[in-house]
């Protein structure tokens, strides 16, 4: 005789797994996951450039990027930045630059992009994901426009405005302030 708990458990089993894969897929992103502040770090290289055919022409040596921003999300479409970095181990700027601002789209799936813009003319285009119901944020660089350039090894001139091959990714959390009263 088979016990009617036996039975049972299978079946609770599979409710409870639909349950939560139902309960995963209705909950979705949107730009309001993104509003207050991260802190983000980026790592990579600039390769070369890109011209208008979209072929990569490289530079004799990569230089190699380093940076530290706070992103302030306006859990809408924009947001403010702050950075300071280096390129081969060297600052880019005495001081924090603090002149950027960008937007941002967030689709239900929570893939996403951003465009960074700086004073100097550079546009950084990035591909994100988020993670974390809104509290991890990576992000790749997808084109980098920057207004002028050194020549890649095979001469290739930087145009106005030309494209640069980049390898950075992006990665932020979060940031939770204790409110003292």
């Amino acid at each position: 005789m088979k016990s009617k708990h036996l039975t049972v458990l299978p079946a609770t089993a599979i409710v409870l797994l639909l349950l939560s894969v139902g309960a995963r897929a209705a909950s979705t992103c949107s730009a309001e996951m993104l509003k207050g502040t991260y802190a983000f770090s980026a790592q990579g290289e600039v390769l070369g450039l890109i011209d208008p055919q979209g072929k990569t022409h490289l530079f004799a040596t990569p230089s190699v990027l380093d940076d530290v921003a706070i992103v302030t999300f306006d859990g809408v479409a924009h947001f403010t930045r702050t950075d300071f970095g280096n390129i081969n181990g060297v600052p880019k700027t005495t001081d924090f630059n603090s002149d950027q601002m960008g937007a941002y789209t967030v689709k239900p799936d929570c893939t996403g992009t951003m465009t960074i813009k700086y004073p100097s003319g550079v546009e950084l285009d990035l591909r994100m994901v988020i993670g974390d119901d809104g509290t991890v944020v990576k992000a790749l660089i997808a084109t980098e426009t920057v207004p002028s350039s050194t020549p890649a090894e095979d001469k290739t001139p930087c145009e106005s405005s030309c494209g640069q091959a980049v390898q950075v990714t992006f990665e932020g959390k979060k940031v939770f302030r204790e409110h003292h009263d």
